[in-house]
């Protein structure tokens, strides 16, 4: 499949980020039903259609601006986005060559690696890389081998280990995260980490989503997807970053939402690491305006179901108590009366 990609777009101040018909349409919509609570949603990770689903890591007309975007965030901040415990270089590696591996299989248009014994040759033609390097020697590439590897792919990706009988964060990249400090998280449990996250301990969710992950195998990679609102296309919207970002939120008006307020969907493909045993956590962002999704008119309403009924404490979870209201009142246009009066009385 080629790709035309939008190489100058931008994701802060003009944010000239914009969507194709086509990548709005092979978008992972998150909801399956018209209202939403915590699930694990898990299936296996295997290739489907021509969508998100199509490749084991998803590339599209955005990644070269996102990886350039990706490039600006680590520049400014350095050592606030890209984190590793000293002990995860074996799983860096492991990282390396499974994303290596997989661009070059499912889009050798764009990606070529070559290999004698622990001689490497990567070719990476949309961003013009062309290196050669010793695998498993880091002196040999420009950063460590996370980082050298996920400032070439779309998403931000955290390292989980494994260890009495639960996981913790080892290392991480992360330039699009909504709302969390990466550098706070890293060295977290499994349990830690998701202690601010409302409801999951109350309905069991945390503790059978945490036995599943442990017996993930090798070569059996699962996928899940997580969603939450943004205003603008911004992709950094991390903790330390709050005062440049969170005032956009008092300026989202039920006229303006439409074009203010997006979608962010999380698709997380999970693999299990050969050598280190880790888990890898991808989490590949994708960014629709509300009009976007209204373009798909079957979206649209089933989107001012969910957050109209949305469950309080994941909308304040979440981060869009603000301009909940206005993001319904304007997707309320696209659903029929009758059936948002049935909703209400239900």
């Amino acid at each position: 499949m080629t790709i035309t990609f939008n190489r100058d777009e931008t994701y802060r101040d003009d944010y000239t980020f914009a969507n194709s018909p086509e990548t709005i349409a092979r978008a992972p919509f998150p909801f399956p039903d018209d209202d939403y609570m915590y699930s694990m949603n898990l299936e296996p990770h295997v290739p489907v259609g021509d969508g998100a689903f199509r490749a084991a890591f998803d590339i599209d007309e955005h990644y070269i601006s996102e990886c350039r975007d990706r490039a600006i965030t680590l520049e400014k901040d350095p050592g606030m986005h890209y984190v590793s415990a000293p002990h995860m270089m074996e799983a860096q590696w492991d990282l390396l060559e499974l994303i290596m591996e997989s661009y070059a299989r499912d889009y050798p248009q764009y990606f070529t690696l070559s290999r004698e014994g622990r001689q490497w040759h990567w070719v990476n033609r949309l961003l013009d890389i062309d290196d050669h390097f010793t695998f498993g020697d880091p002196a040999t590439l420009p950063y460590e081998p996370m980082e050298y590897v996920t400032r070439q792919a779309q998403g931000d990706w955290v390292l989980q280990e494994e260890r009495d009988g639960t996981l913790y964060w080892g290392a991480g990249i992360a330039t699009q995260r909504a709302d969390y400090s990466l550098r706070f998280n890293l060295g977290m449990s499994w349990e830690e980490f998701h202690g601010p996250v409302p409801l999951v301990k109350e309905i069991g969710m945390l503790d059978r989503a945490l036995k599943f992950l442990l017996r993930l195998r090798t070569g059996h990679p699962v996928r899940r997807l997580n969603w939450s609102l943004t205003v603008n296309p911004r992709l950094e919207v991390s903790a330390e970053s709050l005062p440049e970002w969170a005032p956009d939120r008092t300026v989202v008006t039920a006229e303006n939402a439409g074009k203010l307020v997006y979608l962010r969907i999380e698709l997380q493909p999970l693999h299990r690491l050969p050598r280190s045993n880790a888990i890898v956590f991808p989490i590949r962002t994708y960014l629709l305006s509300l009009e976007d999704i209204a373009t798909n008119p079957a979206w649209a309403r089933r989107m001012h179901r969910v957050l109209r009924d949305l469950n309080q404490q994941l909308v304040d979870y979440k981060g869009f108590s603000r301009y909940r209201d206005a993001a319904v009142e304007w997707l309320s246009q696209y659903d029929d009366a009758r059936n948002s009066e049935t909703k209400k009385q239900a």
